[in-house]
């Protein structure tokens, strides 16, 4: 790892207390980062901060030793076990988990109960949790609502707040959750609010505004969209090039730990496959995936046991996997602030990495878009005819059903069986395998020679047994047959009507 990305400013010379500072120094940090130089002396005193780095700058310490610290040194009076002294919220689930793991490691010393709520698994266990009582909650705001409106926990001493990535809360929908939060903890004044984000938005600055005790914008680097360290690369391919040109890309520079980005989970998938039938190991990382599944996968990623994930933007934010050799952008991504949090996941701590991008026809149109956001060219690399491989057949892939096609709501793959039609009686849920035309022609029955059908024979009535023909229209019925409508009476002057 290289020092070049530290600063001269030490953590002993912060005035820590001990017990942090003797966490810092197991965890292998002797001096700061930019952001930690510049933030953690004004949270440290007690100002709010709303701070703006680079993804992989060490924002995630710089709040959690500032949250460490206020809890020493601001003991509460009367406080019970149900009420967390700080809140954490994070807009993924694998953030939190990277959030709860480096709070275990810098808080090893300060006897805190740390608590990690998440949705997708161990609903019943992180109930009893809170119950029990913790004193620094971290977690996710869709399941942190849930306890809070069953009256597990409250938050009316809440002493710190937490808000990380909050631009993503942001694009994710959740800044309703937020402010449903925030609402219920002491006034901003009464308690230390730190926000963290790689963007500060005007929507950022505003909720920071409003739910803030006059914060401290800190930016770092504002202008400078990528790291140093990141080399480049876009190849102009056309679709059905692309996962012969990822074949051929990894073989070459056999990377020890890569990234793939698509942007949808079927691509996800589909890649992944390929990947598999031609012998490189891959796993997929998306929003299908249940979530212990998503938790060993990025385990084993990140201890080297896993060499290639293929993965949506559910990966692109927040995560410190360490030594990320290579980022590939199999999709451009359509936003351009994507682009710089995917390759923020290699070239992290000073450290250098490559980021390959693939540009097809159908998502180079938000190629000018990236290229302004970042100011400058991305530099083109042609494809030659060698750098398509001929592939095996890809891997069988593995079903994972929609969330909610379990539960009859919510997906879309409960409500079609497969691309754009009604799903047969029996399959719901289940996405029907492609069939070739040769196959669908080896089903089909040989065609048989038409037949004309033999007349059937009709016997033959005696004369005496046929029917009469039916009387001509021009005989009149007989006499005693009733009118079947009744002639109408007039009246002529009489009492008597008169029919005629």
């Amino acid at each position: 790892m290289s020092d070049h990305h530290l600063t001269d400013k030490s953590f002993a010379g912060l005035n820590l207390p001990e017990s942090l500072l003797r966490a810092v120094h197991e965890a292998g940090f002797e001096y700061c980062t930019p952001i930690q130089a510049e933030a953690l002396p004004l949270a440290l005193a007690g100002q709010d901060v709303a701070g703006q780095a680079q993804t992989g700058t060490g924002k995630t310490a710089a709040f959690l030793l500032a949250a460490f610290n206020y809890l020493l040194t601001h003991l509460p009076e009367d406080r019970r076990p149900t009420q967390p002294r700080a809140i954490m919220l994070a807009p993924t689930r694998e953030l939190a988990v990277q959030i709860h793991k480096d709070a275990v490691a810098l808080g090893a010393h300060t006897g805190f109960r740390l608590g990690l709520v998440f949705g997708g698994t161990g609903y019943d266990t992180q109930r009893r949790m809170l119950e029990e009582g913790v004193d620094v909650l971290i977690g996710t705001p869709g399941r942190i609502i849930d306890y809070f409106k069953q009256h597990v926990f409250d938050l009316e001493a809440v002493q710190v707040m937490v808000l990380d990535e909050a631009d993503r809360m942001f694009d994710l929908g959740f800044i309703k959750d937020i402010r449903f939060l925030l609402r219920r903890m002491p006034p901003p004044g009464a308690r230390l609010s730190m926000l963290f984000s790689a963007t500060l938005s005007y929507r950022v600055t505003e909720l920071a505004y409003e739910h803030m005790n006059n914060p401290q914008f800190v930016r770092i680097e504002p202008d400078k969209r990528t790291a140093d360290k990141v080399t480049q690369a876009l190849y102009h391919t056309a679709i059905e090039e692309k996962i012969p040109l990822l074949v051929h890309l990894l073989r070459q520079k056999d990377p020890t730990r890569s990234l793939v980005f698509t942007n949808t989970r079927d691509a996800a998938e589909t890649i992944a496959a390929w990947l598999k039938g031609n012998g490189l190991n891959a796993e997929v990382l998306s929003g299908d995936v249940p979530q212990t599944q998503r938790l060993r996968i990025l385990q084993d990623f990140m201890e080297g046991r896993l060499p290639v994930l293929v993965a949506t933007d559910v990966a692109a934010r927040g995560l410190h996997i360490p030594d990320v050799s290579h980022v590939f952008n199999f999709d451009l991504p359509q936003n351009a602030e994507d682009y710089v949090h995917r390759i923020g996941r290699t070239a992290r701590a000073g450290a250098s990495g490559d980021a390959v991008s693939f540009a097809c026809e159908r998502y180079v149109f938000s190629l000018p878009e990236i290229e302004e956001y970042i100011g400058h060219k991305l530099p083109t690399h042609p494809v030659m005819p060698e750098m398509l491989p001929i592939l095996k057949p890809p891997a069988k892939r593995e079903y994972r059903p929609r969330p909610g096609a379990e539960r009859g709501r919510g997906g879309r793959s409960d409500r079609h069986g497969g691309r754009g039609r009604v799903a047969r009686p029996g399959e719901r849920g289940r996405r029907p395998e492609r069939e070739h035309h040769h196959e669908r022609e080896a089903r089909r029955p040989e065609p048989q020679p038409a037949r004309t059908p033999e007349p059937e024979a009709r016997p033959m009535r005696p004369p005496e047994s046929r029917p009469s023909p039916p009387a001509p229209a021009s005989v009149k019925p007989a006499a005693s047959a009733k009118p079947l409508i009744k002639p109408l009476a007039r009246r002529t002057g009489g009492d008597k009507p008169v029919i005629g």
